[in-house]
């Protein structure tokens, strides 16, 4: 038996500590587990030379978990998983991390200890969270890592995000409500995605749609017109001509077509990695209208809800702006967020840095300032973030109120360009028959 020095929480957020025999680290994690309160760190005392004497299962738990010895045989065993994972999964979607994050606040509130509950979070398995991940996460925590850090191995899973605002639930004692706060940050935003994706599936089916009628329409049924036109013998329409004339480039050359449309595809998303490209793209798409209005709002709103989350579940406002900066999906408001971390670091307001970069809209930054006089920031980008989301549903409803009949007139332009060649030619035809 050997003695192991414990930090822990009570439910109620109070530290408590002492000094626990085990055989092994493992058990000495399950024994304060025991105690009904949540192990921060367990660490062996030093000069206590039972616990190195002991089974050689226990010295590899120790070895596999604490120094330079962790790089050992066992500490190989801890970290092949991880590995395995970094090589292939996507990460998780975002209803796959608030089912997940929701899941594991449910079983800590109906009183499991964290072990039990990882355990019993290995059969739930999802495309985007395997079960392995939670045994791995089970057995990081029974070698006394915190829940953060044991994330924090599996960062392919779980991001800064969530690995941030887990540690800052076991420093406060109050990692369940910190999980169901991040399972509701992760709804709102799936919603919204959601929400996206739905205003956008009309307008995407109608072009389809009327893309394959144009395709088909050039080229099969107007070469069947065009043996008509040959036998006639006549001069045709000049629109006629224009017709004929894109067929036959459409039949002959298409493969020229696609080989243009794939080095585009690739010269784009070339030029969009760069950073000088992405910056112009992103700054050319919020000045876009209508949907550069849309855009923006998903933006405001995704900032202040994701910088509110954090500042709520005690992440310093330096690394929350951080975290943030590195969610958003905009590199001119990630450069932005960028110099308002500067100018916070020397000492400003959050409003002033925010206002200076002149992206940001008015009416956010007088609540952040009003937030910041009274004392709770975290509430009044909370408040921002409803107003956002808000005007965020009413700019995808007049966004597709205006794309759906913008496209409808442009396909129902080109299929009546296409009807009103083939007519013009039919009636001249016509004419040309009963003049004879």
């Amino acid at each position: 038996m050997g003695q192991f020095n414990y930090k822990a929480r009570r439910r109620t957020g109070e530290a408590v500590e002492g000094v626990v025999e085990a055989a092994d680290r493992p058990a000495a994690v399950l024994q304060v587990e025991r105690m009904g309160v949540m192990p921060v760190s367990v660490v062996q005392a030093k000069g206590s030379a039972k616990a190195a004497k002991g089974s050689p299962k226990g010295s590899a738990g120790i070895e596999a978990s604490s120094g330079p010895a962790g790089r050992g045989v066992a500490g190989a065993k801890v970290s092949l998983v991880p590995r395995l994972f970094a090589r292939g999964p996507k990460k998780p979607g975002l209803k796959e991390l608030a089912m997940y994050t929701l899941q594991l606040a449910n079983l800590l509130r109906a009183g499991m200890p964290l072990t039990m509950a990882l355990r019993s979070m290995e059969s739930l398995s999802s495309k985007g969270i395997p079960g392995e991940v939670s045994r791995q996460l089970k057995q990081d925590v029974t070698e006394g890592r915190g829940l953060s850090e044991a994330m924090a191995r599996q960062n392919h899973v779980f991001p800064d995000l969530v690995i941030n605002m887990v540690r800052a639930g076991e420093q406060s004692g109050a990692l369940e409500e910190v999980l169901r706060r991040q399972a509701a940050h992760f709804d709102r935003f799936a919603e919204v995605q959601s929400k996206f994706k739905s205003a956008m599936i009309y307008p995407a089916v109608v072009c389809v749609v009327g893309g394959a009628l144009v395709i088909f329409f050039m080229t099969v049924m107007l070469p069947k017109f065009m043996t008509l036109f040959d036998n006639t013998k006549i001069e045709l329409p000049a629109m006629t001509r224009m017709l004929i004339a894109i067929s036959g480039f459409l039949s002959g050359y298409w493969w020229a077509l696609l080989l243009a449309g794939g080095g585009a595809v690739v010269a784009f998303r070339r030029y969009r990695a760069s950073k000088a490209g992405r910056e112009s793209l992103d700054r050319l798409v919020m000045r876009l209208p209508v949907v550069g209005n849309v855009v923006r709002l998903n933006l405001f709103g995704q900032f202040a809800r994701t910088l509110s989350t954090l500042l709520q579940n005690g992440v310093p406002v330096l690394q929350a702006l951080r975290i943030t900066e590195q969610v958003m999906p905009n590199v001119v408001i990630q450069e932005a967020i960028a110099r308002t971390r500067e100018a916070v670091t020397d000492g400003k307001t959050l409003a002033q840095p925010l206002a200076r970069s002149r992206l940001f809209p008015q009416l956010m930054i007088d609540l952040i300032k009003i937030g910041e006089e009274t004392g709770d920031v975290p509430a009044a980008l909370s408040n921002v973030a409803d107003t956002y989301e808000n005007d965020l549903n009413v700019g995808l409803t007049a966004m597709t109120n205006l794309i759906q009949p913008v496209i409808i007139v442009a396909i129902a332009f080109v299929v009546g360009f296409m009807l009103l060649g083939v007519m013009s030619a039919m009636f001249k035809i016509t004419e040309s028959i009963s003049s004879r």
